[in-house]
């Protein structure tokens, strides 16, 4: 009679009724760090390294590194500044979604503007934070991140929440008036705006110069009393000047 208690050479047996459940450890976070300054680069991986469960596997100087890092590494955290030479944060941010679809982007910068944030978000960063949070915040958010939240500075979320609670009044109250004529040209690179393209993908696409693709965007802006691209495209989908498909 087979002996199922120990099984054959080399296997388990079973595992005795009651005995707990072995767990496998869980994978650490895998984050990549970008930033121009290395000094600021350093102090995050030397902090992000008493974490346990976070491993920074990797570090960039700029946006354009940082894309060709990402497809390499296919981290589940880039933690990213928003000003950098070459290539700045927001614009690898769809790049980096393109190469390494799985990776979730934290924005780690000194700026508040609430343009940023915005071109941020737009561009598929899950996070905002300031430079300005405590060491244990950062951890606290990466984790946040990779299950599946949203992190946003508190005072940027302040700032947000206003802007938008402008954009709906401004909104509203325009709506009696008849909505300003753009012309077919504005309104071919306001849909793309509004799939996302930055200027220099607008001016390929439309075989026309960034300057004319900027001169276009602020024309649009003007004639629609507008402060931002995102708000340029709410305000021409609630007045249905565009309707996206």
């Amino acid at each position: 009679m087979p002996d199922f208690e120990h099984g054959g050479p080399g296997e388990r047996g079973p595992v005795p009724y009651g005995a707990p459940a072995v767990q496998t450890p869980a994978e650490p976070i895998r984050v990549l760090v970008v930033d121009d300054h290395a000094l600021f680069r350093r102090g995050l991986e030397i902090v992000l390294a008493q974490e346990e469960d976070i491993q920074v596997v990797g570090e960039a100087g700029d946006g354009a590194e940082a894309v060709e890092k990402a497809a390499d590494l296919l981290p589940d955290i880039v933690l990213m500044d928003v000003r950098m030479p070459r290539r700045g944060g927001i614009e690898a941010c769809t790049s980096i979604k393109e190469v390494a679809p799985s990776a979730k982007i934290i924005m780690l910068t000194i700026s508040d503007e609430e343009a940023d944030l915005y071109e941020a978000i737009k561009a598929g960063a899950t996070g905002y934070l300031l430079k300005e949070i405590s060491t244990d915040e950062v951890a606290t958010a990466i984790r946040a991140v990779a299950d599946g939240q949203s992190q946003i500075s508190p005072s940027m979320a302040s700032k947000l929440l206003t802007e938008f609670k402008s954009m709906i009044q401004r909104t509203d109250e325009r709506r009696l008036l008849p909505a300003p004529k753009l012309t077919d040209r504005e309104l071919e690179v306001l849909k793309l705006v509004a799939t996302g393209l930055n200027n220099r993908d607008i001016a390929k696409e439309l075989f026309i110069s960034e300057n004319t693709v900027k001169n276009h965007v602020r024309n649009i802006l003007e004639k629609l009393q507008l402060h931002s691209r995102m708000e340029a495209v709410v305000y021409a989908m609630r007045e249905k000047i565009l309707e996206i498909r």
